[in-house]
């Protein structure tokens, strides 16, 4: 799995767990569904992801939108 593929599976994650909580546990959980939209749009525009600086340490291999 590259930078990208775990960045997407992350950010996936985290908005389907935040939505989940929303739902069962308290509707503030929602924030962190914008947050992580949020994140998503900056890298798109910017091309600085502060997960895929992590995966990188962490040893995942970069894939094209994450060098």
């Amino acid at each position: 799995m590259n930078i990208d593929r775990a960045v997407f599976a992350f950010a996936g994650s985290l908005i389907l767990v935040s939505l989940g909580l929303s739902h069962y546990v308290d509707g503030r959980w929602l924030w962190l569904t914008a947050f992580a939209g949020a994140n998503l749009l900056q890298s798109a525009w910017t091309g600085f992801c502060p997960l895929a600086i992590v995966l990188k340490r962490l040893g995942f291999a970069p894939g094209p939108a994450f060098r």
